[in-house]
């Protein structure tokens, strides 16, 4: 293995397995939305990327990797009926149709008879029912049956290349379900991986003979049965979650005469969040001003950018949006020239206990509306 890439390689096992590929490899790219929180060693590289942006042109700056392993993946144990509709989307698109993505881009290379290594995990809930744990579930399930049907194309086209289905159960040193990253336990596992990997193998269930050969034995022998036990063991210890695994943003602007400049808006905040509510403004008279273009139509114009998941109409104060229920955001976006002013220290004070962060963007020298406001009106 020459140049690997960890998508998801920022925390857990993804970083496990970077920091022992880095010992063998020439390269090691970590892909993730946040660097990781320790330096990486000198082969590495950082590589930011947001797999909820459906954006995976960076691939193509790494078509010469030879070793691919995603980790990227979330989820929660919770009922159902307490799981949100971003997250049902959002799960869905990181744990399941991002990796199929990359996969895709890297699959002829996996065709040629030239060695490439990929690993994938998996779960153990994607192999046998889990209720509870139902939308998890889902996303590995699809993950790991696409996988099994890749090997079998591949060894139909005579190439000695597989993909490793690695489906472990809850892995200790994570923050997966709320734990902490302890890579000094999460190595001998990170270890173990590369070696299958290597090897060729197609499936890798981590502690399958002291527990899981029995967990899937039993399953085969009664599904509905082991559902209710399954059921049962994760009421009994008290493992349910009630906060949804979605970052909300929300930001709010007129939107008048759309420019560059709030296409990056938007993409900015994109990057911090799961979903991103913007909220129009009904005019510019905040602003002493006039808006050239309709609410209903800012509204449809921004509503069909990519990066935003619902428009709303804008309340007076960003604070009242929280506090009225309308969207209980973790982040609000604003312009950094509010920094500092009576209504932003305002915000911060109220929001400082609960929980909501205030991300200042720094202006740059990209069009603004002021720019084509004093264009249009001396075009007069």
């Amino acid at each position: 293995m020459k140049k690997a890439m960890i998508i998801g390689g920022s925390n857990g096992i993804g970083l496990a397995i970077a920091l022992e590929l880095s010992q063998s490899c020439e390269n090691v790219i970590v892909v993730d939305r946040v660097a990781p929180s320790i330096a990486l060693p000198s082969n590495c590289s950082f590589c930011k990327a947001n797999l909820l942006s459906g954006d995976f042109s960076f691939l193509s700056d790494y078509e010469d990797i030879n070793t691919l392993v995603i980790t990227a993946g979330f989820g929660r144990v919770a009922a159902f009926d307490s799981i949100t509709p971003a997250e049902i989307t959002n799960s869905f698109k990181v744990n399941t149709i991002a990796a199929f993505q990359i996969i895709h881009h890297y699959f002829e290379r996996m065709l040629h008879p030239e060695p490439f290594f990929c690993a994938v995990m998996g779960s153990i809930a994607g192999l046998v029912s889990s209720p509870l744990f139902a939308l998890y579930g889902a996303t590995k399930a699809a993950l790991c049956n696409g996988i099994e049907s890749l090997n079998i194309e591949l060894e139909q086209s005579g190439t000695s290349n597989r993909i490793l289905n690695v489906s472990p159960g809850s892995i200790k040193g994570t923050r997966f379900n709320g734990g902490e990253n302890v890579l000094e336990m999460l190595s001998p596992l990170a270890k173990q991986i590369i070696e299958e990997m290597q090897e060729r193998h197609t499936r890798y269930i981590p502690d399958y003979e002291p527990i899981f050969r029995g967990v899937i034995e039993r399953y085969q022998a009664d599904a509905h049965q082991y559902g209710l036990d399954s059921y049962k063991y994760k009421m009994d210890g008290g493992r349910l979650s009630t906060r949804p695994q979605v970052k909300v943003g929300y930001l709010s602007g007129t939107f008048d005469l759309f420019h560059i400049g709030h296409l990056n808006l938007l993409r900015r905040a994109k990057e911090y969040c799961d979903y991103l509510v913007v909220g129009i403004h009904k005019d510019a008279s905040h602003k002493g001003k006039q808006a050239f273009i309709p609410f209903e139509e800012r509204a449809d114009i921004v509503r069909n950018i990519k990066y935003v998941d619902e428009v709303i109409l804008s309340e007076p104060e960003d604070s009242d949006v929280y506090t009225k229920g309308i969207v209980k955001y973790d982040y609000l976006f604003v312009g950094s020239d509010y920094k500092g002013t009576e209504r932003f220290n305002r915000y911060e004070a109220y929001f400082a206990d609960k929980g909501v962060e205030i991300v200042y963007f720094p202006y740059t020298g990209e069009t603004s509306s002021t720019q084509l406001r004093d264009y249009l009106d001396n075009a007069k």
